[in-house]
C-alpha cells in the first residue's frame, strides 16, 4: 500500500474518500486558524491553508507522508462558507439556484525528513438546476446543508440539484482523488498494489 500516511484534516469527507482507496492512514488535524487574510484570493487561501496544515503535521511526524487540503465554494467571487442557520442555508441555495459555481481545492503533500513538498490547486465547475421553494425547504429540513461549504453535499441528497459537473467530482466532495493519488504515487508515498 504505502509508507506511513497522515491526513492533516478533520474533514470526515476527506477521510471517507481516502478510506475508499483501502489504505491505512492516520488522521491528525492541524488545528490551524482557517480565516482569510486581508486581500487574500480564494486560490491563495486554499493553497496557503493546505501548506500550513501539511507543514505543521509534518514537523511533528517527519518520517510520514502528510496530506493537507482546503476547499472553498465560490460564486460571483464570493466565498460561501458553511451555513449555521436555516436562513443562511436558504440564502446560499438561492444564490446557487440555476447557476454555475466553482469549487476549488488546494492540496499539499510533504515528508519533512526528505524535504519533499508538492502543492496543487484543482477547480471544478458545478451547475445547479433552478431549485423550487418546496425543494429548498425539504433540503434544509434534512439538516444536510450544515457543516458543508456552500450549503450542500454533492455526495448526499444535495445531488438532486446538480445538473452538471465539469472537472473532478471528488474535488466537489473535498479531495480531488485523481490528482492526489497521482501526486502521492509520483513521490513513492503510495502504490496501488
Amino acid at each position: 500500500m504505502s509508507e506511513y500516511l497522515i491526513l492533516a484534516s478533520a474533514s470526515p469527507r476527506r477521510r471517507e474518500l481516502l478510506e475508499r482507496m483501502g489504505w491505512d492512514f492516520k488522521t491528525i488535524p492541524s488545528g490551524i486558524d482557517e480565516e482569510f487574510l486581508e486581500g487574500e484570493s480564494p486560490r491563495r487561501h486554499v493553497l496557503r491553508l493546505s501548506r500550513e496544515k501539511t507543514v505543521i503535521v509534518s514537523r511533528e511526524n517527519p518520517d510520514a507522508w502528510v496530506l493537507g487540503a482546503d476547499t472553498e465554494v465560490i460564486i460571483d467571487d464570493e466565498v460561501l462558507g458553511k451555513p449555521e442557520t436555516p436562513e443562511e442555508a436558504r440564502a446560499m441555495l438561492k444564490k446557487l439556484s440555476g447557476r454555475m459555481h466553482r469549487v476549488i481545492t488546494g492540496f499539499s503533500i510533504a515528508k519533512e525528513s526528505t524535504g519533499v513538498n508538492i502543492d496543487n490547486i484543482i477547480e471544478s465547475q458545478v451547475f445547479f438546476k433552478e431549485i423550487s421553494d418546496d425543494e429548498m425547504e425539504w433540503y434544509i429540513k434534512t439538516g444536510e446543508p450544515y457543516d458543508k461549504a456552500g450549503g450542500y453535499a454533492v455526495q448526499g441528497r444535495g445531488a438532486v440539484f446538480v445538473k452538471e459537473i465539469r472537472g473532478s467530482y471528488t474535488n466537489v466532495i473535498g479531495l480531488p482523488l485523481c490528482e492526489v493519488v497521482s501526486a502521492l504515487k509520483s513521490v513513492g508515498a503510495v502504490s496501488l498494489q
